[in-house]
């Protein structure tokens, strides 16, 4: 097999007196993985045998592994071993990434209205500085049926080798904006934030730190006649001035970019021309963003139709969202399970343990033999549909409504959370069949 890449993430302890630079300590972990005999991407490390490594390194993740990713889970798949996909060390190139998580939150940016010819501010946008421990845990637990992840992470590390090259746009052409769309609740905005955290990972060998710019679109609107183009560019200014810091990789977040963008040719009148004034200023800036070499514009839509198309093809990528499958859910039920269990509110028996979603899509899993597995996928099948913020919630409702004890076994968990799935669902169905109902 062919070597391939993967990235070694080491998150590093706070700092503590006795300080050690980040080049000798990826220099002690790619020694320590050259001796494991077995390399499992996607797993996190957390015990060290080196007393340096336990001095200074809170966890070491290891990526997906990228070009031969598909086929090494075809192996997987077509194999008797119902282990993960294991490599040996010296079939890997290892890229290692030192980092500290930002744990000061999101600081909230201001601009100037100019409303009536007043000088008011009104927030405008949140301001983190990355990598963030507000976003750590979100790319493991995004999941999708197929490698969005990667694909997205892919592009935004292409587009920044593309601007660090120089090369000429007007032969090559890339705008570094990515569009997410779909349905509510499936994750779009959370993959922005957790693919601008993780590219802060990855790219900080060229630059010192990231920065996420999440704007509030609804704040960009002026009850004044023509000055809703003028907040947008007030916006953009503030942005640019971060971008003027050539040490700083700065992510740019639109949530419900179609507020901000509708067709230019479904508005007519007086006052919709307004909303035409918008678009043209928001189609401006991304064209002025161009020449920062810094900048990722990553923006989300849970509809499309209405969108102007000159902002649909300045889009790179146009990546749909939608809900998971059935594989999909029981992955993410068993990600909540396994907190679950990290946390002793399910206790661990040898009898109920769930299989990885690798061997159940293998032929190796017949559905036979292993009755919480099976118990398990038959949930998920019933839940197909449902968005992934509310797959998410239902074990939650699960404990809340049908579970009475505290500590319990996997078995009476999935008695819950199976009751908890057919009553949202009859709740979703009636409140949509009643859309006026209040509450």
């Amino acid at each position: 097999m062919v070597d391939v890449i993967i990235h070694v993430d080491i998150l590093r302890k706070k700092p503590s007196k006795k300080c050690i630079l980040a080049k000798e300590l990826m220099d002690i972990v790619q020694g320590e993985l050259k001796q494991l005999k077995k390399i499992i991407p996607g797993s996190k490390i957390t015990e060290f045998a080196d007393e340096r490594l336990k001095e200074h390194v809170q966890n070491i993740c290891l990526s997906e592994v990228e070009s031969s990713r598909e086929k090494l889970l075809d192996a997987e798949a077509s194999s008797q071993d119902t282990k993960p996909t294991e490599l040996s060390s010296d079939q890997v190139i290892f890229q290692c990434h030192v980092y500290d998580l930002d744990t000061s939150g999101p600081s909230v940016g201001t601009i100037s209205t100019g409303e009536g010819g007043s000088n008011d501010e009104r927030p405008a946008f949140n301001h983190w500085i990355l990598p963030s421990a507000d976003f750590n845990s979100l790319w493991d637990n995004l999941i999708y049926d197929c490698n969005i992840k990667e694909k997205l992470l892919n592009y935004a590390e292409t587009t920044m080798f593309f601007s660090q090259h120089n090369l000429d746009p007007n032969i090559i052409t890339w705008n570094r904006l990515v569009l997410l769309h779909g349905p509510p609740g499936t994750g779009k905005t959370s993959l922005c934030k957790a693919i601008a955290n993780k590219l802060s990972i990855r790219l900080n060998y060229k630059f010192r730190h990231g920065e996420l710019i999440e704007i509030n679109s609804h704040s960009l609107f002026s009850k004044y006649f023509s000055e809703s183009g003028q907040l947008v560019m007030h916006m953009f200014d503030k942005i640019k001035e971060h971008l003027e810091d050539s040490n700083a990789l700065i992510f740019v977040l639109i949530d419900e970019v179609e507020s901000l963008t509708m067709s230019r040719q479904n508005v007519c009148g007086n006052e919709p021309s307004d909303a035409i004034r918008v678009v043209n200023a928001i189609l401006t800036q991304i064209d002025q963003l161009k020449r920062y070499p810094n900048v990722l514009l990553l923006t989300t839509s849970n509809v499309t139709g209405a969108m102007d198309c000159a902002f649909m093809d300045r889009a790179d990528i146009k990546q749909f969202i939608g809900p998971p499958s059935k594989y999909g859910i029981y992955s993410i039920y068993k990600t909540c399970i396994d907190e679950l269990y990290r946390t002793g509110m399910i206790l661990r028996t040898d009898n109920c343990k769930l299989l990885p979603i690798s061997v159940i899509r293998s032929h190796v899993f017949n559905g036979e033999g292993d009755d919480s597995t099976k118990r398990l996928l038959e949930i998920s099948q019933e839940s197909v549909g449902l968005s992934g913020r509310a797959l998410r919630k239902i074990p939650f409702l699960a404990y809340a409504h049908y579970i009475r004890s505290r500590i319990i076994e996997l078995k009476d968990f999935l008695d819950g959370l199976e009751i908890a799935v057919e009553l949202y669902r009859k709740e979703e169905s009636t409140s949509l069949s009643n859309p006026k109902t209040s509450s």
